[in-house]
């Protein structure tokens, strides 16, 4: 039987929501478990437009049993208008053969964003990812205030989960508080997989 890993996946269009899926990956990995990012392709305006099967760069695209056989989850995306963005819904919109399954009921999750503006929408966005996995019924994991850097932070940062102000043009860098967010997102959610772990073991 292969190792559990967390899977962390997102969708990225300037590269913001991606470094946080990196940040979160490391915190997945100081508590020594596997952390598989993964991604989602670009929603086409031809209905039968297909992406290559790997893309150019980046993370894999996922597949529903990267998602099946993860001991949790990590999802992550760029606020379109207070949503998530429409390729991630996409995805979660083909996850019927699950939710009829039970196949993620049980499993721990988090959810993570980057917008453009500093109120434009990053709880909203990130509750709005929570939807479908209270749907499935994930047993959601935020980030609680005995995390300093909620108190402290001048950009993103939500008990909802991880978020990042990557400015108008996107070009804003995480912060050392959004990065100590990410991290703690990861290693929280990590942590939490593996205590269910030893439990059903």
């Amino acid at each position: 039987m292969s190792q559990p890993y967390i899977l962390v996946l997102y969708y990225s269009r300037n590269g913001a929501t991606a470094e946080m899926a990196r940040q979160i990956a490391r915190g997945v990995e100081l508590t020594g478990m596997e952390a598989r990012l993964r991604t989602v392709p670009v929603v086409s305006t031809e209905c039968e437009a297909i992406a290559p099967a790997i893309p150019a760069e980046g993370a894999l695209y996922a597949s529903l049993d990267d998602l099946k056989n993860c001991a949790g989850l990590l999802l992550g995306s760029p606020t379109r208008f207070g949503n998530m963005a429409a390729p991630l819904k996409y995805f979660l919109d083909g996850t019927s053969s699950l939710w009829l399954t039970g196949g993620l009921v049980g499993k721990p999750a988090g959810v993570f964003t980057s917008t453009a503006s500093l109120h434009g929408g990053q709880e909203t966005t990130l509750l709005s990812m929570l939807l479908p996995l209270l749907h499935h019924g994930m047993l959601i994991t935020g980030l609680p205030y005995s995390e300093q850097a909620l108190f402290e932070t001048r950009g993103g940062g939500t008990p909802y989960g991880a978020s990042h102000h990557a400015g108008t043009d996107g070009k804003r860098p995480l912060d050392e508080h959004e990065i100590a967010l990410c991290r703690t997102l990861g290693q929280r959610l990590a942590q939490t997989a593996q205590r269910l772990e030893n439990h059903r073991g």
